[in-house]
């Protein structure tokens, strides 16, 4: 259970990313039924900060802020070109490092994720930065497996993000492995953003949806509705009114995946929905969401959330009672 959240910010910092951290932790939403956290945000040497905006941010409070922290977060800044030196203060690596090993949540936002790896935490784990920095980052730490073409990676208790609005997938997945999927949702109502991407959608794609063309958003918010019928691509396409090539192609541009992947993960998210909300036994949940046997559900939970149906009904039901 997370509790107590510390965002540490350096010289540079990136005010997009900081905003993320204050708005998924800071902000008391008690009054919808939000959880509330303790949030600070901290620096090695507090005083005015400026930030890559040009612009500066008092910061009062020091590293003893992540000292007892339940989620440390290594908030974005700029940079600098040598990969081979990280300009942070070995205060704030120490800092990350002595969170890691207690067993906190050490969650790193875009460039970010360069302070983790000069702490050493990224040694032997996935891991996930803006696309820009991948190479940049790989260099740093070599037996990182750097993925750029995701949104966030959790490997252990660290977690990584790609740029900007990847960040706010990445707190808000923190916030459902900890909580539970409602109070995930209700900072998203709030926030007015998706409450679960994917962490393996692409980050970006190289072959965007042309201007004058119509988005399929209908045609997926229909599936979203219909999760319990067979959807295939010939059938999907003809929905669309689109040929099974042009279907796939701009399926891929709007979604950063294929309509197989997109699909089993709407199927899980749903049935998350309902093991943390209703009491249908797995069967039928397995039914509602089209993966017609709770052996095919089993098998899509192990492989998605690590976990069993069962296992994550009892950790975050809901149930009136």
């Amino acid at each position: 259970m997370i509790q107590k959240v510390a965002a540490v910010v350096v010289p540079g910092v990136a005010p997009f990313e900081l905003g993320i951290a204050y708005e998924v932790f800071g902000i008391d939403r008690s009054d919808t039924g939000g959880p509330v956290f303790d949030f600070t945000v901290c620096t090695p040497e507090p005083g005015l900060i400026p930030t890559k905006g040009g612009f500066g941010i008092q910061v009062d409070a020091g590293l003893a802020a992540t000292e007892e922290a339940d989620v440390v977060v290594a908030v974005a800044y700029d940079v600098i070109s040598d990969t081979e030196h990280i300009d942070v203060p070995p205060a704030y690596l120490e800092a990350l490092r002595r969170a890691h090993d207690r067993g906190a949540w050490v969650l790193s936002l875009c460039s970010g994720a360069f302070v983790l790896a000069a702490a050493g935490l990224l040694d032997g784990r996935r891991c996930t930065t803006h696309w820009m920095f991948a190479d940049r980052l790989a260099a740093l730490a070599p037996s990182a497996q750097v993925d750029p073409d995701v949104l966030y990676v959790q490997d252990g208790r660290v977690l990584t993000s790609a740029g900007t609005a990847a960040g706010i997938d990445a707190a808000l997945h923190l916030v459902r492995s900890e909580l539970g999927g409602e109070a995930a949702r209700t900072i998203a109502r709030r926030m007015i953003v998706p409450p679960q991407r994917d962490g393996g959608q692409a980050q970006f794609v190289v072959d965007p949806v042309p201007a004058e063309a119509d988005t399929l958003a209908p045609l997926l918010a229909w599936v979203r509705e219909h999760l319990d019928l067979p959807h295939t691509v010939p059938l999907l396409a003809r929905r669309a009114m689109l040929s099974e090539r042009t279907f796939a192609r701009r399926f891929a541009a709007e979604t950063g995946t294929t309509p197989a992947a997109w699909l089993v993960r709407q199927r899980v998210l749903r049935a998350q929905e309902l093991l943390e909300s209703t009491g249908a036994g797995v069967e039928e949940v397995a039914r509602l969401v089209g993966f017609g046997s709770s052996a095919v559900l089993r098998h899509h939970f192990a492989r998605v959330l690590a976990t069993s149906p069962t296992a994550y009904r009892r950790r975050f039901a809901d149930l009136a009672g």
